[in-house]
């Protein structure tokens, strides 16, 4: 798709300024790297970073019968969720595959700009999903609405053009943050959200994220965002908090093992071969690819998501890379770097269950090369909370 085609974020020209290597990504405009992706990631990791998140989808689920929909066509338990709580979970197909990883946020108070505040409290619900399937998942969850009569009062609308959304991760975030806003950050949970207001926007205060580290991130009018980033990266100047393009978003998510759709998660991936179990609650009762997803658990899961380190000399194991063991394709890299703190080739490879063990050893084929690799824990990094 030519740039001139792709979608933009209100960010784009503090980004240009900023010095930011643009790139495609998802049918957007998107800043790669500023500085570069190794310092981007190590700030991050020591100090702060700020991302744009702009090109992220919302939908708000509102209505009396909104728990029971979400709770049907989502495989974690939306009921355990209190006001201002939040929870990993997915869309999946009837046969166990992911057609999108999404955040739900059981809203809280006090949201007038998320138009949420005409449904009552504890029935207002926002779905987070990523950039590249917003449009899919928007039209999935209207038609599953469709499929819903006896489930009422429902409504489910797009709110993804008037929400601006930011991230600011990392050891100094809070402390940043708490600068700039009357909430007291250090009190909220993690998975926990407040209203409240940043540099006097109206904002949801969210501490989830997607780096492995602590920190917020915040969703505001997107006719403010740009108030809200130059806020934020004036007062985090003093602790060295810097903007971070996707580049090392990316690299920091797969040191944490934080899965990315289309390379951990797939419709021919389920989130049981994921490693990601734990999001699906069969006690809850029905719910869309149940069934699939219980017959997979008891005749055994075929394949089986494990980390891995490069232990010779051969290059960077990429996405798709083959993984062989017996002389035999065992299975697929799905995601592949050079991490920056372990300063090591590090990956994830989806590979048959039967060869799957910490310490047990096979090969990624690297532009036709065999390269040794052994099998690691995971995650590859894991925040101190010393």
């Amino acid at each position: 798709m030519e740039p001139s085609a792709l979608k933009r974020t209100p960010l784009e020209h503090r980004h240009l300024a900023l010095g930011a290597r643009m790139t495609a990504f998802a049918g957007w405009w998107m800043p790669v790297q500023y500085q570069g992706i190794l310092a981007e990631h190590l700030a991050t990791r020591t100090r702060a970073g700020l991302f744009d998140l702009c090109h992220m989808g919302q939908v708000l689920v509102t209505g009396a019968d909104a728990l029971p929909f979400l709770q049907w066509v989502t495989p974690n338990d939306v009921a355990a969720l209190a006001p201002g709580q939040a929870h990993y979970s997915m869309l999946l197909y009837p046969h166990g595959g992911v057609v999108d990883d999404i955040l739900v946020y059981r809203l809280p108070a006090g949201l007038a700009f998320l138009d949420a505040d005409h449904a009552p409290p504890g029935e207002r619900y926002l779905v987070v999903v990523n950039a590249a399937n917003t449009e899919q998942d928007v039209v999935w969850l209207q038609e599953r609405r469709a499929e819903r009569s006896d489930l009422a009062d429902v409504t489910v609308r797009d709110i993804s053009a008037s929400i601006g959304m930011l991230a600011v991760q990392g050891p100094r975030a809070v402390a940043i943050l708490q600068r700039l806003t009357p909430a007291d950050l250090a009190t909220v949970p993690s998975f926990s959200a407040v209203a409240t207001t940043v540099a006097d926007v109206p904002v949801l205060a969210a501490r989830t994220g997607y780096t492995g580290e602590d920190g917020f991130e915040l969703y505001c009018p997107i006719e403010q965002v740009g108030v809200l980033w130059d806020a934020v990266l004036a007062a985090g100047e003093p602790d060295g908090l810097v903007p971070v393009g996707l580049g090392a978003r990316d690299t920091l998510r797969l040191e944490a093992c934080l899965p990315l759709y289309g390379n951990e998660l797939s419709p021919e991936i389920t989130p049981l071969e994921a490693g990601l179990g734990w999001v699906v609650k069969f006690h809850k009762g029905d719910f869309i690819g149940r069934s699939a997803l219980l017959a997979q658990k008891e005749q055994g899961i075929p394949r089986k998501l494990v980390g891995f380190r490069l232990v010779e000399r051969g290059g960077v194991p990429r996405s798709h890379c083959p993984v062989v063991a017996d002389g035999r394709e065992i299975g697929m890299v799905t995601s592949g770097t050079t991490s920056p703190t372990l300063r090591q080739q590090i990956g994830l490879a989806l590979i048959a269950r039967e060869y799957a063990g910490v310490g047990r050893s096979f090969a990624v084929v690297i532009r036709g090369t065999p390269v040794a690799a052994e099998q690691v824990k995971t995650p590859f990094y894991k925040r101190s909370t010393a």
